[in-house]
């Protein structure tokens, strides 16, 4: 059965960031990395629908990095394949090509490593196959699912963690593996992603990673949902506020 979902509100929002930020070019080839979960569908949903009618001529490839929880005895073999399945047959219904790429990242996080604190290696060694993918494949770019939720989170945890004004940036060039990265998704609010997305016949998928839900930017998102019903629209003011500095890139090309 084909998915169905009505997609204009996010699709909205991510074209203004595409175009404020001047994130897609002519001729650009654009990876987008798609773990199954709710914003990378929902990101590879929009550019897959921006395609049809941006002004500029670019094309898709989606790319699924498999860390192999699996081989660390986390999750079912049989059940995270069929998740994969389910992503490959929704990137044919979006004419879009799907690469799934196996690694072992679990294994050697939690079984050779045995680290104590994974996120930050795991997350490195995900960037890393991810960067090399894209570049296998012929990508120029590579859209990342960060959302607008995200973005302040970010800005929160490097001030309250290390004492610095800082985030993430909307597009971020690495002149290392001469690559952009691009985040199309910055001006989505995660709740009209979870709307979208459970309103959508979308495969999202959920890790089997034990550390899911346990990091310390879910103790920031708690965190700023319990300000923002005593502070209606802080986050927005923050985000705001990161835009009026230039802070890492965030003031606006147009």
């Amino acid at each position: 059965m084909p998915y169905t979902f009505n997609i204009r509100r996010i699709l909205s929002y991510a074209r203004r960031a595409v175009d404020d930020y001047g994130m897609i070019n002519e001729g650009d080839r654009v990876a987008v990395g798609v773990s199954g979960g709710k914003d990378s569908l929902a990101l590879l949903c929009s550019l897959a629908n921006l395609k049809k009618f941006y002004p500029v001529q670019f094309e898709i490839e989606a790319i699924t990095l498999d860390p192999g929880f699996y081989l660390a005895g986390m999750g079912n073999a049989q059940d995270i394949r069929n998740d994969y399945e389910k992503i490959s047959e929704l990137c044919r219904q979006l004419n879009v090509n799907f690469t799934l790429v196996d690694t072992e990242i679990a294994k050697i996080i939690f079984e050779v490593r045995k680290e104590k604190n994974p996120c930050s290696l795991c997350a490195r060694m995900r960037r890393g196959a991810l960067h090399d993918t894209a570049k296998s494949l012929g990508c120029n770019k590579i859209a990342l699912g960060h959302h607008f939720d995200d973005a302040v989170e970010t800005f929160m945890m490097n001030l309250f963690n290390e004492g610095r004004v800082g985030c993430f940036s909307p597009v971020t060039y690495l002149d290392r593996k001469d690559i952009t990265l691009i985040r199309p998704l910055v001006y989505v609010p995660e709740k009209d992603i979870r709307y979208f997305v459970n309103h959508s016949d979308l495969p999202v998928s959920h890790s089997p990673c034990p550390m899911d839900k346990t990091s310390d930017r879910e103790k920031f998102k708690q965190m700023l949902s319990s300000l923002e019903k005593d502070n209606k629209g802080l986050k927005h003011r923050i985000f705001g506020a990161m835009q009026r500095a230039g802070i890492d890139g965030w003031k606006p090309e147009n």
